[in-house]
């Protein structure tokens, strides 16, 4: 643990502030944490005010990772939300935590389903705006609109009027709400079912999207985005798209839970739970690290050598590529889950003898420095875990782009 000073000449607060720069700049695109919170760290920095700023990083952090998400799907019975819940919180229908899926109204209340690996995002099925018990006129007051982030409704037709009522009031009082027409993939099989020779899927598409908005016309309101998804098949339509626009319109704090609770439907979205996870080892390790002069001398004690482990399993939870989402991925697939293991490199970097792994990742760190020189930036020296869990982080990033590769080859969506 690096030791923190109340006090710093001036050549160490220009470390500070310089290294600082760097995570400031990599702020800008996708933010971590909000621009106020980056200004009140440098003042407290240029001030050599190194507990100052360990504070507002600690509490920031905090915030990252504890802020609730609350999601709320709505739409009529049929229309697909179940399907969308359980995507999003990338549960199998079968799960015995799963959304209820049917033909029938199976939501006459509203139902919270947590993410099963980020219990502060909560997915709240909400009863469709049509159903007997909830009309209208008390339809906000009933199921609590002040809780959600924001509101996804969800058709698997075109848009009635209480849906686009429903999205009136929810503009009135200033919340977010976005149009997903669902089972976009039935719709294209049965056109080309009946209509072989003239089928084409961009047309079906387009006339899909303009049937929706014919009908935001008809109801005098201002046409909004629709997002055309299947809930089969993320990876096709415009799930990506709507998750892109969720997390740019979702406040700076609650970005970073939020990509982390989506499935990997590309290497983009893997990508970039890896860079928002980057920020937060590195802030962490500028937090613990401010001043610690660093040797990659010595063996790691039995506190790092938990930590590592702590971090390698919450990565591979992130992205999948845990023992428990392997498991269910290999049944999916009817593969041997050693298949699925034999493929990636993650599970292997603490497998072997404490020994032999301690020799392993020191090698790892003493190969770094000499190509980075032992620094982060600025002369600023990180403790040797750091290094280690930035290593790990890209091992399981990998992995889950080798696990999407082999899971499209045969055809499943993850």
């Amino acid at each position: 643990m690096g030791q923190m000073f109340s006090t710093t000449t001036d050549e160490e607060q220009q470390d500070f502030v310089s290294s600082f720069k760097c995570f400031k700049e990599s702020n800008m695109k996708n933010r971590l944490i909000p621009e106020e919170t980056i200004r009140e760290i440098e003042v407290h920095l240029a001030k050599g005010n190194i507990q100052g700023a360990n504070t507002v990083i600690t509490t920031a952090l905090k915030e990252i990772n504890d802020s609730p998400l609350n999601i709320a799907v709505t739409g009529e019975s049929g229309s697909g939300k179940s399907s969308l819940i359980n995507a999003l919180r990338g549960v199998d229908h079968e799960s015995k935590d799963a959304a209820p899926t049917g033909v029938c109204e199976t939501t006459m209340e509203r139902n919270p389903y947590t993410h099963p690996n980020l219990p502060n995002v909560t997915v709240w099925d909400l009863p469709g705006i049509g159903t007997t018990n909830f009309q209208p006129k008390d339809y906000l007051k009933k199921v609590k609109f002040v809780e959600y982030d924001f509101f996804i409704i969800v058709s698997a037709t075109r848009f009635r009027k209480n849906d686009i009522d429903f999205a009136k009031g929810i503009r009135i009082m200033k919340r977010n709400f976005y149009f997903v027409r669902s089972k976009v993939d039935s719709d294209i099989r049965n056109e080309k079912e009946f209509k072989p020779s003239t089928f084409e899927e961009k047309k079906v598409l387009q006339t899909i999207r303009e049937d929706c908005l014919s009908n935001f016309r008809k109801n005098n309101m201002i046409e909004p985005q629709v997002f055309l998804i299947s809930s089969k098949n993320l990876d096709k339509f415009d799930f990506k798209n709507l998750m892109d626009t969720l997390i740019n319109d979702l406040p700076t704090q609650k970005r970073h839970i939020f990509m982390l609770s989506l499935p990997n439907i590309t290497e983009a979205a893997i990508e970039r739970k890896r860079e928002s996870l980057k920020k937060c080892v590195w802030l962490e390790a500028f937090k613990d690290g401010l001043l610690a002069t660093l040797s990659t001398e010595g063996m790691f004690s039995v506190q790092d050598m938990e930590k590592l482990k702590a971090s390698l399993n919450h990565f591979q939870v992130m992205f999948g590529v845990d023992d428990l989402s392997l498991e269910h991925l290999a049944k999916d697939l009817q593969a041997p889950v050693e298949q699925l293991k034999a493929i990636i490199k993650s599970p292997k970097l603490l497998e072997a003898k404490n020994e032999e792994t301690m020799e392993k990742l020191i090698g790892f760190v003493e190969k770094f420095f000499s190509i980075n020189g032992g620094l982060v930036a600025s002369g600023i020296y990180f403790q040797k875990i750091f290094y280690l869990q930035l290593h790990f982080l890209d091992t399981v990033a990998e992995d889950a782009k080798v696990i999407l590769k082999e899971s499209s080859s045969r055809g499943h969506s993850r």
